[in-house]
């Protein structure tokens, strides 16, 4: 039943990343130097803060937010009644407006609500791929600036991804 929703099983890569954030960060958090990354730059860690909770798991309570989010948006796509299914404008006034409401952003089909809805949660899947990699930087056990050439990678392809994948979404929509 909680996974009857045809988004719903895209949730679980959220729910998987976001338990293995919290959990490698709740098993890192005791051994984390009393100064963490703050800020990170081009040249690398440039600010630093005291470790706290909110501090060290900040990139983890972002994702929360961020999946609560995405999922609430990926729910309300579906819930929106797409082009083919509004009643015929000439039969009443209500037709007319509710067809005349929202044209602009409304899916042309539930295959294409199902599409739209996948993609913004694949999207999330991608923002947690990438927050993983900051948790990375932000969860290291000595107080070091400098950081790995891979990171400014492992931080913006999985969000290219996600994006690509997203407007390719809204793109075949569009075209249909």
């Amino acid at each position: 039943m909680l996974l009857s929703s045809p988004w719903r099983p895209w949730l679980i890569p959220n729910a998987v990343l976001l338990v293995g954030m919290a959990t490698w960060g709740t098993l890192r958090y005791p051994h984390l130097p009393g100064r963490i990354p703050k800020h990170i730059g081009a040249d690398g860690v440039d600010a630093w803060t005291d470790r706290s909770i909110g501090s060290a798991f900040l990139l983890v309570f972002v994702y929360a937010g961020v999946t609560i989010l995405m999922a609430g948006c990926a729910e309300l796509t579906l819930r929106v009644t797409p082009h083919d299914e509004l009643p015929d404008s000439q039969a009443s006034p209500f037709a007319a407006a509710q067809a005349a409401s929202s044209l602009l952003n409304r899916p042309r089909n539930r295959l294409s609500a199902q599409r739209t809805a996948r993609a913004l949660l694949l999207f999330n899947t991608c923002i947690g791929v990438s927050f993983l990699a900051g948790c990375g930087i932000l969860w290291r056990p000595t107080p070091d600036a400098n950081v790995p050439a891979w990171f400014f990678a492992a931080m913006t392809l999985p969000l290219l991804v996600g994006s690509a994948v997203t407007v390719a979404a809204a793109v075949k929509d569009r075209k249909q």
